[in-house]
């Protein structure tokens, strides 16, 4: 395992990419490359109440989300992974375990790993996990920088708090 997850029972969202990149092995810290705009999407769209540090990723369990891979064995750019890293059965195994409320692949690639299709869709899915909503919001590498659209990740932040809003007894901040 590169970066261990960032899970916990209670969670209102859980963002599942496909693996490390190389900077967030050397950090061991998740989206640790300068240019991934994780930490500040977050932030804008009011999922964390300042811009956190990779670092620091471990503060987002008190904000109800947690963080996890499809590929917990190997780190570099999805053209660099192998199909047999990638452990579907076992996310969905840690999924139904911890039962977040939303989960949120942040990639097309990472969706498109999950659902065994190519074809993906920004936004909530017509799949749920055993009635856990999956939705897909556009990846925040920069190598991507030239397609990304926060617009999905807006609608992201709102599911998240109608989620908080909706479990009055779900010990996070509301955001």
């Amino acid at each position: 395992m590169i970066i261990p997850d960032l899970l916990e029972e209670g969670l209102a969202l859980v963002l599942c990419g496909t693996a490390p990149s190389r900077a967030s092995k050397e950090a061991a810290a998740y989206y640790a490359h300068p240019g991934n705009l994780f930490w500040t999407i977050l932030h804008t769209v009011g999922l964390t109440p300042v811009r956190l540090e990779p670092a620091h990723y471990p503060a987002l369990l008190g904000f109800g989300i947690g963080l996890t891979d499809l590929n917990k064995i190997e780190w570099g750019a999805d053209s660099d992974l192998s199909r047999a890293g990638f452990d579907v059965p076992g996310f969905a195994a840690k999924m139904r375990r911890f039962r977040p409320g939303l989960i949120a692949f942040d990639s097309k690639f990472a969706a498109s790993t999950y659902f065994g299709k190519k074809t993906i869709s920004y936004g909530l899915q017509a799949e749920s996990l055993d009635g856990i909503p999956l939705l897909v919001v556009p990846s925040t590498s920069g190598r991507a920088r030239g397609y990304f659209d926060p617009a999905p990740w807006h609608d992201l932040a709102h599911r998240v708090r109608a989620v908080q809003d909706a479990a009055p007894g779900l010990d996070r901040p509301r955001l």
